[in-house]
């Protein structure tokens, strides 16, 4: 694939280095149990234990047999190996080729098709119009300066009628850290850009980007899930770990958009 800028060389290099070290965002559900994933789809299950508690909602999951849906930057065989065992035709995008692995890995596994595209988020030019169901995105929008960018090409290959669920950061505590005893914030919200100690880059993405951007492109909220309202502290997190920070300051939210 062809490079579109420094932030997605910095981001690659970020991700196929995680592979390397064994990440747990990288590392593919091998021990799925389909039964349990019907019944969450199905309605019958408020949530799921972990690794799988990051799946929301429930109803993206359901109904998916048959339908093309798109892992969009989801890479490692853990979202597409969900939507595989339920039936979906599955492809998958991600900037990191260790991580389309994990997907080609997971779909070895249960014995379902999967095509694995290394390309950036924000140019899906290998993909025709009208293309898909469902896109569904996990916590990767932080690795872009605009999410617009991405908008725009998820609303391009979405059919009509078709849904597109992404996960976000919470704007106000991006830049949120642990000082010894609480967390605090010393960044300005105005400054949008962490540039990481391991080269990675990420960015704060505002409200109006994050919504108004959908509805510029068309698609219209359908729901809007807080995931961090419902997660009681963990005693054994340590503290300024992402388990624990979630807990106190809810690290994030979903929203699920519709191409009308």
């Amino acid at each position: 694939m062809s490079m579109k800028d420094h932030i997605a060389v910095a981001n690659q290099r970020l991700w196929e280095e995680e592979v390397k070290k064994g990440c747990g965002y990288t590392i593919p559900w091998l021990d799925l149990d389909v039964s349990l994933l019907r019944r969450y789809a199905g309605g019958e299950l408020e949530s799921l234990p972990e690794p799988l508690d990051c799946l929301s909602p429930p109803s993206v999951f359901a109904d998916v047999e048959g339908k093309d849906v798109l892992c969009l930057a989801s890479g490692g065989g853990q979202q597409s190996a969900v939507f595989g065992v339920l039936g979906a035709k599955v492809t998958v995008v991600d900037l990191a080729e260790g991580q389309l692995k994990g997907d080609r890995r997971a779909a070895a596994h249960y014995g379902y098709e999967v095509t694995a595209l290394h390309a950036d988020m924000r140019d899906l030019s290998c993909i025709g119009d009208d293309s898909f169901d469902l896109v569904y995105q996990a916590a990767s929008l932080c690795y872009v300066p605009h999410v617009r960018e991405v908008y725009g090409e998820v609303s391009r290959v979405l059919r009509d009628g078709g849904l597109y669920r992404a996960q976000y950061h919470q704007p106000a505590i991006f830049f949120a850290g642990w000082d010894g005893e609480g967390y605090r914030i010393t960044v300005p919200y105005v400054e949008r850009v962490l540039r990481r100690e391991d080269g990675g880059i990420e960015f704060r993405h505002y409200m109006d980007d994050i919504f108004g951007g959908l509805l510029d492109v068309g698609l219209s909220i359908r729901q809007v899930v807080d995931k961090g309202r419902h997660r009681e502290p963990d005693p054994e997190a340590p503290l300024g770990s992402w388990a624990h920070q979630d807990a106190y300051v809810g690290g994030g939210f979903v929203i699920v958009a519709a191409k009308d």
